[in-house]
């Protein structure tokens, strides 16, 4: 697991401009995170401002893996991509199987592959930047890397976070994985065409479980095999456009639901372990 968060830290150490520094206790692991979630925010602004500078509008898309994060995407392209220029930035530990599929839509898609990083950070979406061509562009995907823990902690720049949660998960992952759904500015119940052959799964229980963490994200069911929910969800994203449009023309951006916490919270527990 990742090093850079301190999730998969078993002994005293974490990671330090690609190195593996020695941690005496947990809260020097905290205070050297601080310091690595300070850099990356910094990056993940530069990054934001790239993206206003284009009128560019930037969701990033969490799930643990399997939750339909690609299908949905290519749906999207299907639905949207004659009304607005789409590209997509993938990340997966391995392998460029997604963003082959993406491309298969004429949609240009960038993969980052980061080893044994659990997430995408900053730094990785602003080295797949250098090869886009912002300027041809309206709506970017980052797809995250499957994970229902870290991705939720770092700023890479975007404007929204989507979080998706698939039928075949069980509606109580959000009292389960609190941090990444209280990251959400919106939620997304996918694979809806599963609910007949899964009676256990509520997706007004879901519904309940976001809003008691205090989230007042938007809850939608969609399925990409029957196109239930497409509307609802293409809806948003043109919604989403539209203000960011106006933002640009004040001057203004929007940040999304970061929630550092769960770093620190991985740091502690690793500092805790050694």
């Amino acid at each position: 697991m990742c090093t850079t968060c301190g999730c998969g830290v078993d002994t005293d150490t974490v990671r330090v401009d690609g190195k593996l520094a020695p941690v005496r206790v947990d809260t020097e692991a905290v205070t050297v995170l601080e310091g690595l979630l300070a850099d990356n925010d910094a990056q993940a602004a530069r990054n934001r401002a790239h993206f206003d500078q284009h009128d560019v509008l930037a969701v990033n898309l969490m799930s643990s893996p399997g939750a339909g994060k690609t299908a949905l995407l290519e749906a999207t392209i299907q639905a949207l991509g004659d009304e607005l220029r789409i590209a997509v930035i993938e990340g997966d530990l391995e392998t460029e199987n997604d963003a082959a599929r993406i491309r298969r839509h004429g949609v240009p898609a960038i993969q980052v592959t980061t080893g044994n990083a659990c997430h995408l950070d900053a730094d990785m979406v602003h080295e797949a930047l250098h090869r886009l061509r912002l300027s041809d562009v309206d709506l970017l995907f980052v797809e995250n890397v499957g994970n229902l823990v870290c991705p939720a902690s770092f700023d890479l720049g975007q404007h929204r976070n989507v979080t998706l949660l698939s039928v075949p998960e069980g509606d109580d992952k959000p009292a389960k994985y609190p941090v990444i759904f209280r990251a959400a500015d919106l939620v997304l119940l996918t694979k809806q065409d599963l609910a007949p052959v899964m009676p256990e799964f509520s997706g007004e229980r879901a519904a309940d479980a976001v809003r008691s963490l205090a989230s007042t994200a938007p809850v939608h069911g969609v399925s990409v095999k029957t196109g239930d929910g497409l509307a609802d969800w293409c809806a948003w994203l043109r919604a989403e456009y539209r203000a960011q449009q106006v933002r640009r023309r004040d001057g203004s951006t929007v940040r999304p639901r970061v929630q550092p916490d769960g770093a620190r919270l991985h740091a502690a527990a690793g500092g805790a372990r050694s």
